[in-house]
């Protein structure tokens, strides 16, 4: 099933604002016991849900060079697999530069749904969806117990440093269960939470280590695959996960 192409506009923002989202969008199991491995900290997804949220702050944020998720495009592309005409969830996406690489990716046969709890953040999706000539993609405006998507729709669910950010995982990871096609695979990149190594915003920031996310991404029923050396990450790493056939 695929949905429509949208262009969020102003005024389907505010119709989707009035929706209410309840919320946002080594090995390292050692946990810190200032953060419950079972909560975030609060006000974690606050900033990106304010109506002045300012993009371009973050795109000087996001699309820079500096950022390992962003110099390692290319690399975690590779891991992604994309095959075209693949339907492909970016959850989490944020001022959308990986949506844009995978709707390249996947060809005007395939589609992207650029999944996040920020209306602004879609907006500006959107804008810059229609002034690249992107016609395969759609902005989603998601919860933070659903990312919105039909059952079996997509062959690839993305998550890049954005699963440290539910508020309500069990749910999000049912929600992505579902919407993912039997035999999809899920890419999952987030942060190494280590005491004694990290640096002190993950440690006040994530809520537990490489670990403790596999197993919570496997409780939910999908099989861990494999975990993809990025030569360029540091404080990144990258797991692979697939729903049964």
């Amino acid at each position: 099933m695929r949905l429509s192409y949208i262009l969020v506009s102003t005024s389907l923002l505010a119709s989707l604002i009035a929706i209410g989202p309840r919320g946002a969008t080594g090995q390292d199991s050692t946990v810190a016991p200032a953060i419950d491995s079972t909560k975030i900290p609060p006000g974690i997804n606050a900033t990106f849900q304010d109506p002045d949220l300012d993009v371009d702050e973050w795109l000087s944020r996001f699309e820079v060079e500096s950022r390992e998720v962003y110099s390692a495009r290319e690399e975690v592309l590779a891991a992604c697999d994309i095959q075209p005409g693949e339907s492909i969830a970016d959850i989490g996406a944020g001022t959308g530069f990986y949506s844009r690489l995978f709707a390249r990716s996947t060809g005007w046969d395939g589609w992207v749904y650029s999944v996040d709890v920020a209306p602004k953040f879609l907006q500006h999706i959107a804008a810059q969806a229609t002034a690249d000539g992107i016609k395969n993609l759609t902005p989603v405006l998601g919860t933070d117990v659903s990312i919105r998507l039909p059952p079996a729709s997509v062959d690839l669910v993305f998550i890049c440093d954005t699963y440290h950010h539910f508020e309500n995982y069990e749910e999000m990871l049912a929600s992505i269960k579902r919407a993912l096609k039997p035999g999809g695979l899920l890419v999952l990149i987030d942060f190494h939470r280590i005491p004694g190594t990290s640096r002190e915003f993950i440690l006040g920031h994530v809520r537990a280590g490489q670990d403790v996310f596999r197993e919570e991404v496997e409780g939910a029923g999908l099989q861990f695959v494999d975990e993809i050396e990025i030569d360029s990450f540091e404080e990144n790493y990258l797991m692979r996960f697939r729903k049964p056939e």
